[in-house]
């Protein structure tokens, strides 16, 4: 049976009133808008699935997509997908860098998962681990599986610790059958920078700049394990030691699923770690929490609310702001995306890799502490909905309200706050020659005293081709949703 391939070719404009691009419009996007500036796009994208023959037990598969920005601010030429992937069975091998987001939560609507929430342009990654949730025969299907195992490079350019690496892995367990009415998910990913070399670095936190890298360095950057001696390699110091060998973060998750009606509600909890002071629940008070509502049947009528969400994102408490390594009841000041050693923080090509709402210096009103992140107390409540009018056309608004503190070592002097709103329409339009099309169009404000009040809006165009046997099954939804 052939195997279902898809490509697109989009070109816009984006407009704004100010000089930043609205944060909704940029927040999210893989690192494909840029931040600042009025601009145009084009966009190009193939991908070709695995075959639908269940008795196939290897396949493979490929993506690729080029986008182009240019305007008075930004000229750039982005990858931020280009990978080759093999199945063997349940089984995923995938190279090169792929669109990914990490964790719990609703991606369609979500203001971002916790750790990695597909804000920043993804990484070069060689990652083995299941399709979806896979069931486990001897539980006769009630107990599923979906576990990842990666490593990625971070690039060079800009950074001041270089050569450095990441470890991703993950590990989620579902109970309950899909299709039972009632569905319980649990589970963590864990993200570790380990390695690289730094001339920025004291003596304090490296061997002459040198950060651990070795074989034994990464098995302890892998099982989280505390050194117990400095023979690691004769790159590790002392602070390695006290802390861990690589920076660590993540979130513990827990949620729920269940059907009412021809609804499905999805409520789910991520709690963050970045230190050892969530293993103390002293920072439990942290977290993002979630409802997300979905219809399972679209709507008849003209105009139709298919999905809905609401979050709260809290990330204010860090434990208090006083850290004391040998009281586990005061191991604050966590500092979330931030380290002594990778000093570059959570961030790659200058967008933070986690939730858009821990911010890096780059994104913020002029005046305010510098930092690599500069932002991560915040409280943010959310709002999500998308839906039809008529059968073809989709909307999508997202709004969310924020209070900003800054960071315990450099708070602010008094809470920024902040609302950021988004409206988008995709329709279908017919046009000469091009045919079939989408619209594509949005709208986004930010008004408050932590970004720059800005509008814009953005218009494009948008060609489609599917082929192969789930070619009529394809929603067609413009990548900047």
């Amino acid at each position: 049976m052939s195997r279902t391939t898809q490509a697109y070719a989009e070109a816009g404009a984006q407009l704004n009133t100010g000089s930043m691009v609205p944060f909704w419009q940029r927040a999210n996007q893989y690192g494909t808008v840029p931040l600042r500036g009025s601009f145009g796009t084009v966009r190009l994208g193939i991908s070709s699935d695995y075959r639908v023959s269940s008795s196939r037990r290897v396949d493979w598969g490929y993506g690729i997509e080029v986008v182009g920005n240019a305007g008075s601010l930004t000229k750039q030429v982005i990858l931020p997908q280009a990978y080759v992937k093999a199945r063997w069975r349940q089984l995923e091998l995938y190279v090169g860098r792929r669109r990914n987001i990490t964790g719990l939560v609703d991606t369609l609507l979500t203001s971002g998962a916790y750790a990695m929430s597909g804000n920043a342009l993804p990484l070069p990654t060689i990652q083995l681990g299941t399709r979806g949730y896979v069931p486990l025969s001897f539980t006769k299907g009630v107990v599923s599986i979906n576990a990842t195992y990666g490593h990625a490079w971070f690039e060079n350019e800009n950074r001041k610790v270089q050569g450095t690496f990441l470890h991703q892995a993950s590990f989620y367990a579902r109970l309950g059958k899909p299709s039972w009415p009632f569905r319980l998910y649990g589970g963590i990913n864990h993200q570790a920078v380990w390695g690289g070399h730094s001339p920025y670095l004291g003596s304090n936190v490296s061997n002459n700049g040198q950060l651990p890298a070795s074989l034994k360095a990464y098995f302890y950057v892998v099982t989280m394990l505390p050194s117990s001696d400095l023979t690691v390699d004769n790159s590790v110091t002392s602070f390695d030691e006290t802390n861990r060998v690589g920076n660590h973060l993540g979130s513990l998750d827990v949620g729920a699923e269940f059907n009412v009606g021809d609804c499905t509600f999805l409520i789910y909890r991520q709690n963050p770690y970045d230190t050892g002071a969530i293993w103390y629940l002293t920072t439990i008070a942290d977290g993002l929490n979630g409802l997300s509502i979905r219809r399972r049947h679209q709507g008849n009528q003209s105009f139709s609310v298919d999905r809905g969400l609401v979050e709260f994102l809290y990330t204010a408490n860090q434990g208090g702001d006083q850290f004391v390594i040998d009281d586990p009841q005061r191991r604050g000041k966590v500092d979330y995306f931030n380290n002594s050693q990778f000093i570059d923080g959570w961030i790659t090509h200058a967008h933070t890799i986690g939730t858009p709402f821990l911010t890096p210096e780059g994104d913020i009103r002029p005046g305010l502490p510098y930092g690599p992140i500069i932002n991560n107390r915040v409280a943010v409540l959310h709002v999500g909905l998308s839906g039809h009018l008529g059968k073809e056309t989709i909307w999508l608004l997202k709004a969310s309200s924020s209070q900003n503190m800054g960071t315990y070592n450099a708070p602010f002097t008094s809470t920024l706050n902040q609302f950021s709103g988004l409206v988008q329409v995709s329709g279908p339009l017919q046009l000469p020659i091009l045919g079939a099309i989408r619209l594509n169009t949005s709208v986004a404000v930010d008004q408050g005293t932590f970004l720059p009040n800005t509008a814009g809006i953005y218009i494009g165009i948008r060609k489609n081709w599917f082929a192969g046997p789930l070619a009529q099954q394809k929603t067609i939804i413009s990548p900047r949703f």
